[in-house]
């Protein structure tokens, strides 16, 4: 297996910057995904460490050795796209041992890798198959399995549960991270689902205009977002986000804005104190906007209730606090009804702030 490094990557088309100065550091057996919205530049970081895309400028290192100027089968990668990319008129058993076919492997070890792979991924019984008779989720074992019998240093992902329905997206979410702990491999992996990267990342790398915006654990983006955008894109239903401005009172310092006024912890105000502008942008998560009872000003918000959402074990209330609109989670038992007054009570470990002009996180 093999550590992946890239330094200053750069991917021009034209005047067009897909990947602009992209630094980034993959340990051995580490599950590194690339998460971002559509031309962000995520599979186009993907395809030119698999060599399937010019370097305009950087480096890429594998297992210390620099590949930018090899072609993708002296670079021990092995790719899983998102099309599967199954040949039409070959058996399953075919497909996954056309590669080392043509490396001319001996039939009795490309037997014998064929088969491994085919029990690790539960698709023994489909080897005499081709690929139309195959369900979507078999074709994608079937391309996962091709992949694994190359046993290749690293392991590309792109998008690979992008065709599939939303059970069995998650169902192979679950055995991607099993695959990655038998097989103890180097995979990147790109999606633009949030969902995916949170749940499969070792770590995660969030991408925006070519640029790289945070790479952190999963919970590290989630709790301490680096910027208004990291904050925005993970999580589920997303942030709510509010201007405002920082009031500073006897009592502490505010931040105020027309449907409401909050208290700033008192450590958080410490940090905040600094900040030359007293106008900023406010960030809450629904998860942390509970119903509480209306008690001391500054600590919670009076909303109205416009709609709710009963999600399994949750309901999501959209609420409105004078001009504001607002997204907060409340119990399944929650006795709010549409139209009806109550209060909020936003956490204040996870209250968020961001500059008003570069979107940073001052916290």
């Amino acid at each position: 297996m093999a550590k992946v490094l890239m330094e200053k990557l750069n991917k021009y088309f034209g005047e067009v910057k897909a990947v602009k100065d992209f630094d980034l550091e993959i340990p051995d057996k580490e599950f590194m995904v690339l998460v971002g919205p559509s031309g962000c530049g995520k599979t186009t970081t993907l395809r030119m460490v698999a060599g399937l895309e010019d370097i305009t400028a950087g480096n890429i290192y594998i297992d210390d050795k620099i590949v930018n100027h090899l072609p993708p089968k002296d670079r021990d990668i092995a790719m899983v796209f998102q099309n599967y990319a199954l040949y039409p008129h070959m058996t399953v058993y075919q497909n996954m041992a056309f590669g080392l076919t043509l490396r001319k492997f001996p039939k009795e070890e490309i037997n014998q890798r064929v088969k491994e792979a085919a029990e690790v991924l539960n698709i023994g019984e489909l080897l005499a198959r081709k690929p139309k008779a195959l369900s979507g989720g078999q074709r994608q074992r079937v391309a996962v399995g091709r992949a694994i019998v190359r046993k290749p240093k690293v392991f590309l992902f792109d998008e690979p549960l992008s065709n599939l329905d939303a059970k069995l997206r998650v169902q192979m979410r679950v055995e991607l991270k099993k695959l990655h702990e038998r097989l103890q491999t180097t995979i990147i992996y790109v999606t633009h689902d949030q969902v995916e990267a949170m749940t499969m990342g070792d770590r995660i790398v969030v991408m925006k205009d070519g640029l790289k915006q945070q790479v952190g654990a999963p919970l590290e983006l989630y709790f301490h977002p680096a910027n208004k955008f990291v904050a925005g894109f993970i999580g589920s239903p997303a942030i709510n986000f509010v201007e405002g401005d920082f009031l500073s009172e006897p009592g502490g310092l505010f931040f105020q804005t027309k449907g409401f006024k909050l208290k700033i912890r008192e450590d958080k105000a410490a940090k905040l104190k600094s900040y030359p502008e007293k106008r900023v942008i406010f960030g809450i998560r629904p998860a942390d906007l509970p119903e509480a009872p209306c008690s001391v000003p500054g600590e919670t918000i009076d909303v109205v209730v416009e709609v709710m959402e009963p999600l399994r074990n949750e309901v999501f209330l959209n609420v409105q606090a004078g001009d504001q609109a607002l997204i907060a989670r409340a119990d399944p038992n929650t006795k709010a009804k549409p139209h009806a007054q109550l209060c909020l009570e936003p956490n204040p470990e996870n209250m968020h702030f961001f500059d008003i002009r570069d979107e940073r996180a001052l916290l």
